[in-house]
């Protein structure tokens, strides 16, 4: 049996976002689709559907005459509604949009490099405010970037707009490349159709239980895909208003977020786990008289682990402001299936599954009737669409397993990505598995762990080695590159990052075996504070531990490969073989220095430039 699905198009029976788009220009043509916040105060700008129409118009001319159909085009902008102009515009022209985000000021611009090669991008497209500093330290480092078409779309005129040839698109063209890692290691960009996004927009619409009256609120990154398709792409699919805000603006106060869902009486706002937490620890008491969550329909949390505790906390912290534990949504998603996999009931009270962790560890689920320190509390992450399909398998012997076994999630549908681009080994491995025994397939591979109870997924853990931090993922041997080039004494190769939990997060740990000759003059804190600075610079991460090891003593495989694993439980257990004990918590066993660093500015890191 074959799970192949064709895309479903909307009531309308549109097949691409251009058609959509149109449509929206011409029947709300002064509807307003987009107002962006400065401060969570002052509307700063607005984007009518007309009026977006016509500058994707203006921004697609001007591409034409670079006979740019089919090329990339990178598209680098702060937060605003410039983006959302130059992302329409490449769709409107035929030309594959490729959304990231500038660097920080003084940051190295590798990161877009990496980006630009693999995607083999022709254009870069900004605003003229980055336009000339991103130029320069293109030039000042000597990158391919620096040769590139570049283009400042916010000084185009809309009365080039009448120059714009339509076209020939359909449900199968690719429409953006939604890059997974974004650092100098191997990025890969996930190749999302048209067909693909308006299938996910449908299922979103229908999950979420969307209507034209829906007002949505968000803060999230545009250029990442909860940001992109979820605050951009599905108020233009039922025609509603969104109202969005920086991220930095969120991660300054995050009590801007609630008080603009207030204001605005917002229905759907969201984003990851670390983003309610935030909340309930942010948001003082006397902050709370003024606030009126009552209109917030839709809650929903994802991109990482959903904890039962959180929800529990910010539902009883935001009761007196009209929030309803109900409105909370988990949902299970990711690039390559465009964005959602799986909700639950808009209306019902997430589910919650209690297990023994020692089954757990074992890949087995025996459930326990109380709740203590041997057993954890899952959320469950809703269900597929029927036109979907979500299953459990055993990753080394590809069968089903049984409801009581953790296994590899597997997804088949129509928002199921073409495939990584330029990629194809790497795209046959993760989009087209097949069932062992039964032949079943192509499903894509997620790497995620989890079980199924009564159709409701519940995630465990992830099989492959990718860490995700306040929703973004990272990939280890990005990182580890990164530290072995911070100091002279780092071994190549030799090095392990991973992430743990604690205190309810998701936190950064390094290891790394320092070279013999360095091991009696080893300047602990020079070599430690160089990784932080590096790490911080490169992948906009704090590192909570590092730890030190002697020559030879990092776990690893027959072959060479580090042993992430097993380097991450022998930190757990304290039984590393530590270069020098520099802990400054007496209690911690893994002996690490704590590098607290403030989370505002790590975040703001990958949000802005300034």
């Amino acid at each position: 049996m074959r799970t192949d699905f064709k895309p479903l198009l909307t009531k309308h029976h549109f097949s691409t976002l251009v058609e959509l788009l149109s449509y929206r220009a011409s029947i709300q043509s002064e509807q307003k689709a987009y107002t962006f916040l400065q401060n969570s105060e002052t509307e700063a700008e607005s984007l009518t559907y007309e009026a977006l129409h016509l500058q994707a118009q203006a921004i697609a001319a001007r591409l034409q005459s670079l006979d740019a159909f089919g090329e990339r085009a990178l598209l680098l902008y702060q937060p605003g509604l410039d983006f959302i102009a130059a992302f329409f515009g490449c769709l409107y022209a035929g030309v594959v949009a490729v959304p990231a985000y500038p660097p920080r000021r003084n940051q190295s611009l590798s990161r877009l490099q990496a980006i630009a090669q693999d995607a083999q991008a022709k254009v870069v497209l900004t605003s003229t405010k980055l336009l000339s500093s991103l130029q320069s330290s293109s030039i000042q480092e000597g990158l391919e970037l620096a040769g590139l078409h570049w283009l400042a779309t916010d000084g185009l005129s809309t009365d080039i707009a009448s120059n714009w040839q339509p076209q020939e698109l359909d449900s199968d063209t690719l429409a953006f490349l939604q890059y997974t890692s974004g650092s100098t290691g191997t990025p890969k960009g996930v190749m999302i159709s048209h067909g693909n996004l308006l299938h996910n927009e449908q299922t979103i619409q229908k999950a979420f239980g969307h209507t034209e009256k829906t007002i949505g609120m968000g803060w999230l990154p545009v250029f990442h895909d909860m940001g992109l398709i979820g605050n951009v792409l599905q108020p233009l699919y039922l025609g509603f208003h969104c109202i969005l805000m920086s991220p930095v603006d969120f991660l300054q106060k995050p009590i801007r977020w609630l008080q603009t869902i207030s204001k605005y009486k917002a229905t759907t706002s969201g984003g990851p786990n670390f983003a309610y937490d935030l909340c309930i620890r942010k948001v003082t008491p006397e902050q709370l008289n003024n606030l009126d969550l009552s209109s917030w329909e839709v809650a929903f949390t994802g991109a990482e682990p959903v904890r039962a505790a959180t929800l529990e906390e910010f539902a009883f912290k935001f009761a007196p402001c009209g929030f309803r534990k109900e409105a909370f949504y988990p949902c299970y998603g990711m690039a390559e299936t465009t964005l959602i996999v799986t909700g639950g009931q808009k209306t019902a009270l997430p589910i919650t599954c209690n297990v023994e962790k020692a089954a757990l560890e074992q890949n087995r689920i025996v459930k326990a009737h109380t709740t203590n320190e041997d057993t954890q509390t899952i959320v469950g992450c809703g269900q597929s669409p029927s036109d979907q399909k979500v299953v459990i398998v055993d990753p080394q012997s590809l069968t089903l397993c049984t409801p009581e076994q953790i296994g590899e999630i597997w997804v088949a549908g129509p928002s199921v990505a073409q495939g990584y681009w330029n990629q194809t080994q790497e795209t046959e491995k993760t989009f087209r598995a097949y069932l062992a025994d039964i032949g079943e397939g192509p499903f894509l591979r997620t790497g995620d762990l989890g079980f199924l109870q009564d159709g409701e997924l519940f995630i465990t853990g992830r099989l492959k080695d990718v860490i995700i931090i306040r929703g973004q993922n990272h990939y280890p041997q990005d990182i580890e590159l990164t530290v072995e080039k911070s100091h002279p004494s780092l071994r190549a190769g030799c090095g392990a990052a991973f992430a743990i939990d604690f205190q309810g997060s998701e936190r950064l740990v390094i290891v790394q075996e320092v070279e013999r000759s360095y091991l009696r003059k080893l300047n602990v804190q020079e070599v430690v504070g160089q990784i932080r600075q590096k790490i911080a610079a490169q992948h906009g991460l704090e590192v909570y531990a590092t730890v030190l090891v002697k020559t030879g003593s990092i776990p690893k495989t027959s072959s060479g490969k580090i042993r992430r694993r097993a380097c991450r439980d022998e930190f757990l257990s304290g039984s590393l073989d530590v270069v020098e004990d520099w802990s400054e918590n007496p209690q911690n066993k893994a002996k690490f220095i704590h590098l607290q660093a403030d989370l505002d500015s790590m975040l703001e890191q990958l949000t802005s430039t300034k």
